[in-house]
Protein backbone atom coordinates (compact mmCIF):
# COMPACT_ATOMS: atom_id res chain seq x y z
CA UNK A 1 0.00 0.00 0.00
CA UNK A 2 1.47 3.72 -0.73
CA UNK A 3 0.98 6.45 1.16
CA UNK A 4 -1.39 8.97 0.47
CA UNK A 5 0.86 11.51 -0.12
CA UNK A 6 2.33 9.81 -3.18
CA UNK A 7 -1.00 10.47 -4.77
CA UNK A 8 -1.28 13.75 -3.42
CA UNK A 9 2.06 14.53 -4.96
CA UNK A 10 1.32 13.10 -8.50
CA UNK A 11 -2.30 15.11 -8.29
CA UNK A 12 -0.23 17.92 -7.91
CA UNK A 13 2.21 17.03 -10.80
CA UNK A 14 -0.38 16.70 -12.97
CA UNK A 15 -2.70 19.37 -12.21
CA UNK A 16 0.83 21.71 -12.65
CA UNK A 17 1.24 19.69 -16.45
CA UNK A 18 -2.51 20.31 -17.22
CA UNK A 19 -2.07 24.24 -16.10
CA UNK A 20 1.19 24.75 -18.41
CA UNK A 21 -0.73 23.25 -21.17
CA UNK A 22 -3.46 25.52 -20.85
CA UNK A 23 -0.96 28.40 -20.48
CA UNK A 24 1.72 27.72 -23.11
CA UNK A 25 -0.63 26.06 -26.02
CA UNK A 26 -2.39 27.65 -28.83
CA UNK A 27 -3.95 25.09 -30.27
CA UNK A 28 -8.18 24.43 -28.87
CA UNK A 29 -7.59 20.68 -28.88
CA UNK A 30 -4.86 20.77 -26.78
CA UNK A 31 -6.13 22.83 -24.30
CA UNK A 32 -9.00 21.19 -23.95
CA UNK A 33 -7.13 18.33 -23.28
CA UNK A 34 -5.01 19.77 -20.58
CA UNK A 35 -8.34 21.08 -18.88
CA UNK A 36 -9.22 17.50 -18.71
CA UNK A 37 -5.84 16.39 -17.54
CA UNK A 38 -6.26 19.34 -14.46
CA UNK A 39 -9.96 17.62 -13.60
CA UNK A 40 -8.60 13.97 -13.79
CA UNK A 41 -6.00 15.40 -11.19
CA UNK A 42 -8.56 17.19 -8.63
CA UNK A 43 -10.32 13.60 -9.31
CA UNK A 44 -7.43 11.83 -7.86
CA UNK A 45 -6.76 14.31 -5.11
CA UNK A 46 -10.41 13.55 -4.23
CA UNK A 47 -10.04 10.17 -4.11
CA UNK A 48 -6.60 10.28 -1.76
CA UNK A 49 -8.49 12.65 1.18
CA UNK A 50 -11.41 10.54 0.63
CA UNK A 51 -9.41 7.44 1.44
CA UNK A 52 -6.95 9.52 4.24
CA UNK A 53 -10.12 10.47 5.67
CA UNK A 54 -11.94 6.80 5.11
CA UNK A 55 -15.01 8.50 3.96
CA UNK A 56 -16.64 8.04 0.67
CA UNK A 57 -17.50 11.61 0.10
CA UNK A 58 -14.50 11.86 -2.62
CA UNK A 59 -15.48 9.49 -4.74
CA UNK A 60 -19.28 11.02 -4.74
CA UNK A 61 -17.76 14.71 -5.94
CA UNK A 62 -15.42 12.63 -8.46
CA UNK A 63 -18.66 11.23 -9.92
CA UNK A 64 -20.34 14.69 -10.18
CA UNK A 65 -16.97 15.88 -11.87
CA UNK A 66 -16.87 13.37 -14.74
CA UNK A 67 -20.63 14.24 -15.46
CA UNK A 68 -19.31 17.49 -15.75
CA UNK A 69 -16.05 16.45 -18.00
CA UNK A 70 -18.12 15.04 -19.96
CA UNK A 71 -20.40 17.60 -20.66
CA UNK A 72 -18.14 19.91 -21.29
CA UNK A 73 -15.99 17.77 -23.82
CA UNK A 74 -19.19 17.31 -25.80
CA UNK A 75 -20.15 21.27 -25.70
CA UNK A 76 -16.20 22.43 -26.10
CA UNK A 77 -15.68 20.04 -29.03
CA UNK A 78 -18.79 21.15 -30.67
CA UNK A 79 -18.07 24.93 -30.58
CA UNK A 80 -14.09 23.83 -32.04
CA UNK A 81 -16.09 22.09 -35.01
CA UNK A 82 -18.03 25.27 -35.27
CA UNK A 83 -14.92 27.79 -34.99
CA UNK A 84 -13.21 25.43 -37.74
CA UNK A 85 -15.57 25.44 -40.14
CA UNK A 86 -16.07 29.22 -40.54
CA UNK A 87 -12.05 30.15 -39.69
CA UNK A 88 -10.40 27.46 -40.93
CA UNK A 89 -8.50 27.08 -38.15
CA UNK A 90 -8.23 26.35 -34.26
CA UNK A 91 -5.73 28.53 -33.15
CA UNK A 92 -6.73 30.39 -30.40
CA UNK A 93 -4.77 33.59 -31.26
CA UNK A 94 -6.72 33.56 -34.31
CA UNK A 95 -10.02 33.59 -32.18
CA UNK A 96 -9.69 36.94 -30.75
CA UNK A 97 -13.02 38.44 -32.29
CA UNK A 98 -16.68 37.66 -32.55
CA UNK A 99 -16.62 38.27 -36.10
CA UNK A 100 -18.36 35.59 -38.24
Amino acid sequence: MLPEYYYLTLSAILFSMGAMGVLIRRNAIIIFMSVELMLNAANLAFVSFARMHATINGQIFVFFVMAVAAAEVAVGLALIVAIFETKQSIDIDQMNSMKG
